[in-house]
């Protein structure tokens, strides 16, 4: 009994000394942010397209607000343009008469809350994989299953390359940027482990032939989402700005990237 008493009396004390805390988040300068990766996957004419528009928001905000009646078109060099359309109000703008041609340089324009953002970016091309390697006895212990994406690289010329490694045992993908500096026209792999997987899992992975510029700027954010990276006293990282820039306003700038890629898609199914 005498317990029993000890234990309700804790009980009280610790309910007593509750008090709500109210944290004083930083608010930050709402900013555009712009989601405009242009894909001509191989087998496809390549015409449709689309540019997400999405707004920053608080941190404790579970929703992206969308970022609404804009108008967004995509301009060649040769001054033709692609209208892209909102028709679901939900800031996923869309078109179906874009024209990819490979080593094209093109121009992004956007006007929203009567301010104008632009960026311009090249297609660039990517070569194909040419097969897949397994090894199921990879990583520390040797008993992780490693995947190894071999492609050619073409001789006598930069590139540059972005690989997106989707699995069904994943939620969030694992990105991953190479370039040619020293296996310049070789043959050479992408690489891809996860510690659990397993036979008849699904692997999707995509490739994309990227411009230096957007290969430099995956490099920084993947080097500061990297949470081994300095623990937790590292030095908080700087803001990426991305290549779209508010000609009206300099100070406004927007999150985000324009980037036109050929891209590839290969299933595999792991054995």
């Amino acid at each position: 009994m005498k317990s029993i008493t000890y234990i309700i009396i804790l009980a009280l004390l610790l309910s007593s000394c509750e008090k709500v805390v109210d944290i004083d988040v930083p608010t930050s300068q709402e900013r555009l942010v712009i989601e405009a990766s242009i894909n001509w996957y191989n087998g496809t004419l390549g015409n449709e397209q689309q540019i997400t528009l999405t707004k920053t928001a608080p941190f404790f905000n579970t929703n992206v607000p969308p970022a609404l009646n804009a108008t967004v078109t995509i301009v060649d060099s040769n001054n033709n343009s692609f209208n892209f359309i909102d028709s679901n109000n939900s800031g996923v703008y869309k078109t179906n008469t874009f024209n990819p041609i490979l080593n094209e340089t093109y121009t992004l324009n956007i006007i929203y809350n009567n301010e104008t953002y632009t960026a311009t970016e090249t297609l660039k091309s990517v070569s194909p994989i040419d097969f897949i390697e397994q090894n199921n006895e990879g990583g520390f212990s040797g008993d992780e299953i490693e995947i190894k994406a071999y492609y050619t690289d073409p001789i006598n010329e930069d590139n540059y390359y972005f690989y997106q490694f989707d699995t069904n045992i994943a939620a969030i993908p694992m990105l991953e940027v190479y370039d040619d500096e020293f296996t310049n026209g070789n043959q050479i792999f992408a690489f891809f482990t996860e510690e659990d997987l397993e036979p008849q899992d699904e692997l999707i992975i995509n490739h994309f032939g990227i411009s230096e510029q957007f290969y430099e700027y995956m490099n920084l954010l993947l080097q500061q989402s990297n949470s081994d990276n300095g623990g937790p006293f590292q030095t908080q990282p700087a803001t990426v700005r991305g290549n779209c820039i508010n000609i009206t306003n300099s100070d406004n700038f927007p999150f985000g990237y324009f980037r036109l890629s050929q891209a590839y898609i290969t299933n595999y199914i792991v054995e």
